[in-house]
């Protein structure tokens, strides 16, 4: 890969990375056993008996199964006219007050049900999560990334140029710290180049030692270049977020999740309903293919639970009946039978066939 020839005064030295990322590729050569003693499994937040939780790697955090991801696409079929013929991620919607009491109200009816991390990856979706948590920010994980001012803008990939993202989203969104940074890269990551890469690993390693981020990680739809930055790079990669869909499977040899295991990483799976391909209807809870697409959603949560090595899925929610069918999901049984998979398998054909331009990568997260 094309690497810079000098590095700027914004980066770390060649000699400086390369002593930096040996002793923590060491300490993960000296065993891994070692890492998770220094990260037991911590008690969980908004513990309830009916909730599965599961520990994010390394981190230690015990995070539950199923967790609200940021996106709120069709959010317009319970506030009509919510977009008013724009777009679902417009940033004037966080000034919305009916929109501001759909989050709050999603938001705590996902506390109540032992749902406790929120995934937000662009600025609207960290301003409105912000302010549905004021007063309870104790309550739950949130997980952050202003994907505007990131590593996908050829503007914001050095070190000293993330930082500053971060700390203009945290001032902008009245947070102190978040519980994980985790950096949207370019869907396919290995576009970015090494040094790139060191940048946007030097940026987490400090936003860590400053206490803005807890744990950090990254987000990328590019399973090799994953790969290579989990065993690259084990001291800043706590967690990846990256697609798992209700068709997706291991692969027996070479997976993804072998370098997730063997560096103890959390994975949240984004996608599981491989953006709303999966369902016949609109969301609405009057459609007539609503008690069809809410077994849908609960049997694709079923699968994507089988894999273990999977901390948790993460789907937008727009509505409180959304957050039960999926916590119903975790309290069935986890696998599917003859018939279950065969209706998967039915709605899982649906989905591909119909999948529009901007999400036929998916095809290629069968095997993962």
């Amino acid at each position: 890969m094309k690497r810079n020839p000098r590095p700027s005064k914004t980066s770390l030295t060649r000699r400086e990375f390369l002593r930096d990322s040996t002793l923590a590729a060491a300490g993960v050569a000296a065993g891994l056993s070692a890492a998770r003693a220094a990260a037991p499994a911590k008690p969980p937040l908004n513990f309830n008996e009916s909730m599965e939780y599961r520990r994010l790697g390394k981190t230690g955090l015990m995070i539950s199964s199923v967790c609200l991801g940021g996106h709120w696409k069709r959010l317009d079929m319970v506030i009509e006219g919510l977009f008013k013929g724009g777009s679902w991620l417009d940033m004037r919607l966080v000034n919305d007050p009916e929109f501001i009491r759909n989050r709050t109200e999603v938001v705590t009816h996902c506390i109540e049900a032992g749902i406790n991390y929120i995934d937000a990856c662009t600025g609207p979706e960290v301003m409105a999560y912000a302010k549905a948590l004021k007063g309870r920010r104790e309550r739950m994980y949130l997980g952050y990334s202003w994907y505007e001012k990131e590593a996908r803008n050829a503007q914001w990939r050095s070190k000293d140029k993330l930082l500053q993202s971060l700390d203009e989203g945290l001032k902008e969104s009245g947070l102190d710290y978040v519980d994980l940074w985790r950096i949207t890269c370019h869907e396919q990551g290995g576009q970015h180049t090494f040094r790139e890469s060191e940048e946007l690993i030097a940026a987490l390693d400090t936003a860590k030692k400053q206490g803005k981020a807890r744990f950090t990680g990254v987000s990328s739809h590019d399973r090799n270049w994953l790969k290579m930055m989990i065993e690259q790079f084990p001291g800043q990669m706590d967690v990846v977020v990256t697609p798992y869909t209700a068709k997706s499977k291991v692969l027996p040899t070479d997976s993804l999740f072998d370098s997730v295991k063997k560096c103890d990483v959390g994975v949240f799976g984004i996608k599981p309903f491989a953006g709303n391909s999966l369902f016949k209807g609109n969301s609405a809870q009057n459609s007539p293919d609503a008690a069809e697409d809410d077994q849908r959603a609960r049997l694709a949560i079923r699968h994507i639970l089988c894999n273990p090595a999977l901390t948790a899925p993460i789907p937008g929610l727009i509505n409180q009946h959304q957050i039960d069918n999926v916590t119903t999901a975790v309290r069935e049984r986890r696998q599917l039978d003859l018939a279950e998979q065969a209706l998967l398998n039915r709605a899982n054909a649906e989905a591909w066939a119909k999948l529009d331009a901007d999400h036929q990568w998916l095809k290629k997260w069968e095997f993962v």
